[in-house]
């Protein structure tokens, strides 16, 4: 499966007018985060049942040693980047572009579709569509405070970083965070999907792309810490949104991979995400597994698309 393809997140690249916004100082600083102590170690990564897309590239599975790290116990919230908007000013990409890719069915009844994906025609490209107006003119995030911040590009989240005096985790990092340390499961809380019928994330129950029968509680995103927690007590690794990690991304990495403290390659088109999101199923995509990857243009921003942090 291609990447940029807009299976998962549609590709932005080369959207006019992808510029780097400035961060403004502010004497107005974040929440201490709700974190938790990752502690150092090693761990087989990659996908050790073989149920990966080729292109992905999640084989081989190969040792990795981390170092210590803390990592946001789950997605950044409306509410926290809220407060980092406050304080600096800031305008994400899709504001100041004017436009974001929204699924169809959750398109507001006022909003202006201005493009359509062709890869995934599920995703439409909705004027005015951004974190504060997720589904485009007539909505809004109000009673959204505790739901993962979404239509985040690259560097919005990296932008929001530089503000809390964090970054994004490398994709090890958030691999071996998300085991929980499990080891070689396939899911954050082990190898079942439904242990004993429990939802334990929010992805798509029912016919893609139609009918969401939502038997997990939730159609679209949820309020993080809906679920149980992993092992490390992290919330929503698994389903959700899509995170982006600081790495760039390549089919091959996993074959030249450090094998300690990896960052990633030098350069790359477009840059890792991980965790699948509520649209993933298991008919077109099985990245909600722990090994899964992906990866999509730092410009792309979409309605299932946001990000955590870490700090050493």
């Amino acid at each position: 499966m291609a990447h940029g393809d807009g299976c998962c997140v549609p590709s932005g690249s080369g959207r006019a007018g992808a510029r780097a916004h400035p961060v403004r100082l502010s004497s107005l600083r974040p929440a201490p985060a709700d974190e938790r102590s990752i502690p150092a170690g090693r761990f087989a990564m990659g996908d050790a049942f073989g149920e990966g897309y080729a292109g992905d590239g999640e084989l081989p599975v190969h040792e990795v040693q981390l170092s210590a790290f803390r990592m946001d116990a789950a997605p950044v919230t409306v509410e926290r980047f809220a407060r980092f908007v406050e304080a600096t000013g800031y305008a994400t990409l899709a504001e100041r572009l004017g436009s974001s890719a929204v699924f169809h069915s959750f398109v507001a009844e006022e909003a202006t579709v201005v493009g359509r994906s062709a890869a995934a025609p599920w995703w439409l490209e909705v004027a005015g569509a951004h974190w504060r107006r997720p589904a485009g003119a007539g909505s809004s995030v109000e009673g959204l405070g505790d739901h993962p911040v979404t239509h985040i590009a690259f560097s919005d989240a990296v932008s929001y970083c530089l503000w809390a005096g964090r970054r994004l985790p490398t994709e090890a990092e958030w691999e071996y965070a998300a085991r929980g340390g499990l080891g070689s499961a396939r899911f954050a809380w082990g190898d079942d999907l439904t242990p004993d019928g429990e939802h334990r994330c929010n992805i798509w129950q029912g016919v893609f792309p139609t009918h969401d029968e939502a038997s997990d509680g939730f159609s679209g995103t949820s309020p993080v810490g809906s679920y149980a927690a992993n092992g490390y007590g992290l919330h929503d690794v698994a389903g959700n949104v899509w995170e982006w990690c600081q790495d760039w991304f390549a089919a091959d990495y996993y074959e030249r991979s450090d094998a300690r403290d990896p960052m990633g390659p030098p350069a790359g088109e477009f840059r890792v995400m991980r965790g699948g999101s509520h649209l993933c199923h298991d008919s077109y995509c099985n990245r909600y597994r722990v090994a899964a990857r992906s990866g999509s243009a730092p410009d792309s921003t979409a309605g299932n698309l946001g990000f955590r942090t870490v700090a050493l």
